[in-house]
């Protein structure tokens, strides 16, 4: 009885390994920084963004998501709106790595099997995790290096549209707003040996960071099987 039992349930997850359809690709866009230093528009690209995407299409109204993005986050405060932080003059860059895992929801049917074009709407939320450099300003405005890096996590917000185009590829828009756990990725709140003598800004606001781009994603996978979703 035991061995019938292993041999159903090997059964049961070889069929609902072959009922799954997949998509892999790229991501490749800008990025935007939003914090103590810098402007604080909310959607203003200022540096290249890169990476990769995976899905695992669970329903026609949902998949999983992993994604693995390299940007460069930059703020300048010669470009800010506020006449403070233009006459402060800071400005930084930080390369990031981020890794992202979610669902992803669209708002109609996402059926890759069905012959017609299709496109939807859909919104991507999960968690994220970043890492980052440490540094602080110094009392002439010099970014001077902690020599640490740190990880970020955070809650990443995306909204996008993604469209069929040649066979099996999709081809989407998104924007991508990340809220994160950290204040320190814009220099401001410096590790506890510097946080002292150099941390500035709004220290209750944590940072944010924008992805804005396309992904092209290619499709794989046998006919799913959606009856049970």
């Amino acid at each position: 009885m035991r061995y019938l039992i292993l041999i159903l349930l090997s059964v049961c997850f070889v069929q609902t390994s072959q009922s799954q359809i997949y998509e892999v690709g790229f991501f490749l866009g800008s990025s935007n920084f939003i914090g103590d230093v810098g402007s604080t528009k909310y959607i203003a690209p200022n540096s290249p963004t890169f990476g990769g995407v995976f899905k695992w299409n669970r329903s026609p109204r949902h998949s999983y998501r992993v994604t693995a993005i390299f940007s460069k986050l930059k703020g300048v405060d010669a470009k800010s709106d506020d006449p403070r932080r233009i006459q402060r003059g800071y400005e930084f860059e930080n390369n990031i790595f981020e890794v992202s895992a979610g669902m992803e929801f669209t708002f109609l049917d996402w059926d890759l099997h069905q012959e017609e074009p299709k496109s939807t709407p859909y919104l991507y939320t999960g968690v994220s995790v970043a890492n980052h450099d440490n540094f602080f300003f110094d009392n002439n405005g010099v970014v001077t290096s902690e020599g640490t890096s740190s990880w970020a996590y955070g809650i990443p917000m995306v909204l996008g549209f993604k469209t069929t185009t040649a066979d099996n590829l999709i081809l989407a828009v998104e924007v991508g707003a990340r809220y994160t756990f950290t204040d320190e990725i814009d220099g401001s709140v410096p590790d506890a040996d510097f946080r002292s003598q150099y941390s500035f800004g709004n220290t209750n606001s944590n940072d944010w960071y924008v992805f804005t781009g396309i992904t092209l994603t290619y499709t794989f996978g046998q006919r799913p099987c959606y009856c049970n979703y």
